[in-house]
């Protein structure tokens, strides 16, 4: 399976990226091993995802879903944490 991902981090913005495994991503930027972004605003807390069964599909949803304002991206959060496609 294919995740897009998004976590919460300490000064409570929100991150988005693509993994095969979310929680290891989760661990990863919580190690400084992720994004440069998070490394600097960790603890990161793993507060969404949705799981696609192709590569493509998934990071075409990862695309759209960095377009979002973060109003909709916290409304994605709210609605649920787990998405299967």
């Amino acid at each position: 399976m294919h995740f897009v991902y998004i976590v919460r981090c300490a000064d409570g913005t929100l991150y988005t990226g693509y993994a095969r495994n979310p929680r290891a991503r989760e661990r990863a930027h919580n190690s400084g091993r992720g994004a440069k972004y998070t490394a600097g605003r960790r603890p990161v807390r793993l507060v969404y995802q949705e799981a696609f069964r192709s590569v493509g599909k998934a990071l075409a949803r990862e695309y759209v879903v960095k377009q979002l304002t973060r109003a909709q991206k916290d409304a994605l959060v709210v609605s649920g944490r787990r998405r299967h496609h």
